[in-house]
């Protein structure tokens, strides 16, 4: 039976990053995220309901909407499934956030302040080069000098983070290993090396849930785990095809990076070849 709770629940990850009470947690990993960049000595955590979500997200993606004490904003988000059109769901979030800075009368002068994007993706989509992260900015496309800092997107591509506890060089990693392995943990390692971990090893334990926390979170682990499941199903056999029209091109795209997925884990190809309806060549060629 698991020792800590999953991070990847709706319950799970707002109760390491989205508690007023806890925010030094979600303060800490900002700081290792931006080491060298920036320091954040403090967060308020804003209306989530300023970022709408559409109801089929509600199982796969989890939100955190904060400001920092220079007025900085962030969206730290944890998505547990590639979806169409990803990249601009981001790019319109982060575009929201910035033109709600907008003031009314002759007096404003556009003074905005940054709005930083956080994705954890619980999953490898077919647009990055797998790697742990990709950080994208506004900058020229000939001299790649920065143009604005008022928009920066992070994704954090968690199957690409292979490190061991001992390979760990900094806290942002030492973060991502917590995170992606904290449920099959016996112990949360490197308290020594940061208090924050003893923290936070205090608050994931499923031991300390209250009786009423404790149903709210086996109910989110069901539901996260059901719509896993049904959605990998849809992406499997098809299920979807026909939903509506000019889903081809989606589905097939969904297939490969099923097929991917399943291949970087280490399933042999006839397996896959079952499961996806690619040719053996498609899958090979991967």
């Amino acid at each position: 039976m698991p020792k800590f709770i999953n991070p990847f629940t709706d319950i799970g990850f707002k109760r390491i990053f989205g508690q007023e009470i806890n925010k030094d947690l979600l303060i800490d990993f900002l700081n290792a995220l931006l080491e060298g960049e920036k320091r954040v000595t403090d967060i308020t955590f804003l209306d989530k309901e300023q970022i709408p979500l559409y109801e089929e997200d509600r199982m796969l993606i989890y939100d955190i909407y904060c400001t920092d004490q220079n007025g900085e904003q962030f969206i730290v988000e944890m998505q547990n499934k590639g979806q169409i059109h990803f990249r601009e769901r981001a790019i319109y979030y982060l575009s929201q956030a910035v033109a709600r800075q907008g003031e009314r009368g002759v007096d404003w002068r556009f003074d905005l302040k940054a709005v930083y994007g956080v994705f954890f993706m619980n999953f490898r989509p077919d647009w990055t080069t797998r790697k742990l992260r990709t950080d994208i900015v506004l900058a020229d496309r000939d001299t790649h000098e920065q143009f604005s800092d008022k928009m920066r997107y992070i994704f954090l591509e968690l199957p690409s983070f292979t490190k061991e506890e001992n390979e760990c060089e900094n806290d942002f990693e030492r973060w991502i290993y917590v995170l992606k392995n904290m449920e099959t943990l016996q112990r949360l390692p490197f308290k020594a090396r940061n208090a924050v971990f003893r923290k936070l090893e205090q608050i994931v334990d499923i031991a300390s849930l209250s009786k009423e926390d404790r149903m709210k979170y086996d109910e989110s682990i069901k539901a996260y785990r059901d719509k896993l499941v049904v959605t990998a199903y849809a992406e499997e056999t098809g299920w979807a095809r026909g939903r509506e029209e000019g889903l081809s091109e989606g589905l097939e795209k969904g297939k490969l990076e099923v097929a991917r997925n399943m291949k970087a884990d280490g399933f042999p190809t006839e397996t896959i070849v079952r499961y996806t309806g690619l040719a053996p060549e498609v899958i090979e060629r991967l």
